[in-house]
């Protein structure tokens, strides 16, 4: 996040008092949309952690969610390298845009999101009961059933690895991979939290 000298120091006589802001998705990457900032907004945002904008129509902070309750949760605010545009990373709440889409920009085709997307469905189907579900049923079974599925699909993976069959490589890992997600947001973790820990190892 910015400190107070680096939010003094942005160029803030360009900007003519507003900052552009990009709000990005801090797990997935993707865009979700684009605001302003005066000084009040960016104190307003590091006392209550949600990113705040300056609306230009209604001439007041504005913070994203206040209606809503889609909020967008603050990691991290970074400034560029002309001190006169901000990105903030974020974790939002629900959908950005107030069309109910989860950006305010069109769908580009990004990897990271759809895992991003993946993790919703398996959280949704482990709240939300349905027997044709086979999510649901794995959630329903219990972490015995489900650790079974990750060590039977990690063995496969395994077979597939020693008989050097590509396309089964892919199958089984894709198979590995959800069943992992699974067990994760069993035990009320994600996948982000896999990745925190990786980072730490490679610092």
């Amino acid at each position: 996040m910015l400190t107070m000298n680096e939010m003094l120091n942005l160029n803030w006589k360009k900007v003519n008092g507003l900052i552009p802001v990009i709000a990005q998705d801090f797990f997935s990457n993707e865009i979700l949309m684009h605001g302003y900032m005066n000084k009040k907004a960016i104190l307003e945002t590091f006392n209550s952690k949600r990113l705040t904008f300056f609306s230009r129509t209604k001439n007041r902070l504005w913070t994203k969610g206040e209606q809503s309750k889609n909020y967008l949760n603050v990691v991290d605010i970074i400034e560029d390298c002309d001190k006169d545009a901000l990105l903030a990373l974020v974790n939002p709440v629900g959908n950005t845009c107030h069309l109910n889409r989860k950006s305010c920009f069109k769908k580009a085709k990004k990897n990271v999101s759809f895992i991003s997307k993946l993790e919703k469905i398996i959280e949704n189907r482990k709240k939300k009961k349905c027997s044709q579900s086979y999510t649901y049923s794995l959630y329903k079974q219990g972490i015995d059933r489900i650790s079974q599925k990750v060590g039977e699909e990690a063995v496969e993976l395994v077979i597939a690895s020693m008989c050097k069959n590509k396309k089964d490589i892919i199958s089984e890992s894709s198979d590995l991979f959800y069943h992992l997600l699974v067990l994760l947001h069993y035990q009320n973790l994600k996948f982000s939290d896999v990745i925190s820990t990786l980072k730490k190892r490679n610092s």
